[in-house]
């Protein structure tokens, strides 16, 4: 049987798609979840997929929590997320520090778009425990409500919806980009055996390092984003010049996980254990490499 990969279908994915277009469903099938990590947690937990190349800090964040649905397995982007934080086009709210006490927009409960709304309650200083959620499930929702005045913002990554702020639809009026690296690798413990993640991590390394080298970023990445996602050029080589990929899928920093369960716990998105948390329990060992 082919693994399950569930996946967001953005830019990000690029060497993804790449990889499955050559693999042909051989080795494994993709899973779109298009409401983002807080999706792909649920489709883990629901035995809908096997993998999920999701963010960061929701999937640390849902084992600090509990899960036992799935173990980090690697690492995808290195480089942060930037984050939009987006109104309605006829609203009051001019900048960030408007939305204090107000209702937030987020596709799902424990999603990228719900931890970085306290990320950024921390470091606008809000008591983090009186934050207000509203969920929409998708960016179309999302967008919906802050036109509707249910919501007053939602936080998306800042190229995905910049084609909706182009077309008048709704507006920016900051950004947050995460303080770790964006993307990791999380694999279910027993439906994802090691001797099928680790080719499978092995091959994408491969597809990630052709599509992070100086010439394939020239020209080919942005012809391929272009027929995918049909983003401006523009717009495609802004974002290139920003992200970052693993020489090694299969390997974790070990400060990642730490500084993340940190910031985490500042903004009060999650409590640590009386001894503190072990970078162990967040890692399939059999798999991961720790540096």
């Amino acid at each position: 049987m082919p693994l399950r990969v569930g996946y967001v279908r953005e830019h990000f994915s690029s060497p993804l798609l790449q990889f499955a277009e050559a693999d042909g469903g051989k080795t494994f099938t993709l899973v779109e979840c298009p409401s983002g990590t807080g999706q792909l947690i649920s489709r883990l937990t629901n035995d809908e997929i096997d993998i999920a190349i999701a963010l960061t800090d929701p999937l640390i964040s849902g084992i600090a929590k509990g899960s036992e649905a799935y173990r980090l397995v690697g690492s995808y982007v290195t480089t942060p997320l930037n984050w939009a934080v987006i109104t309605g086009k006829d609203t009051k709210f001019q900048s960030i520090p408007d939305l204090k006490d107000t209702t937030i927009g987020i596709s799902r409960y424990g999603s990228g778009s719900q931890t970085m709304a306290y990320v950024m309650g921390l470091q606008q200083g809000w008591p983090t425990e009186d934050l207000k959620f509203q969920v929409n499930n998708d960016i179309r929702g999302l967008i919906n409500s802050v036109n509707d005045g249910s919501t007053s913002a939602f936080m998306w990554e800042w190229f995905t919806t910049k084609p909706f702020v182009d077309a008048g639809e709704v507006r920016f009026i900051g950004s947050v980009p995460t303080p770790w690296p964006s993307w990791m690798i999380a694999a279910h413990p027993t439906r994802a055996p090691s001797d099928l993640v680790k080719p499978f991590l092995s091959t994408l390394t491969t597809y990630v390092t052709a599509f992070d080298s100086e010439e394939k970023r020239a020209q080919d990445n942005v012809e391929f984003i272009k027929d995918k996602f049909g983003y401006p050029e523009e717009d495609i080589n802004a974002w290139l010049k920003t992200v970052g990929y693993p020489k090694d899928c299969a390997t974790i920093p070990t400060e990642v996980i730490k500084e993340t369960l940190s910031v985490l716990e500042k903004a009060g998105f999650i409590k640590s254990p009386e001894g503190g948390f072990s970078v162990s329990q967040f890692v399939n060992s059999d798999v991961v490499t720790l540096t």
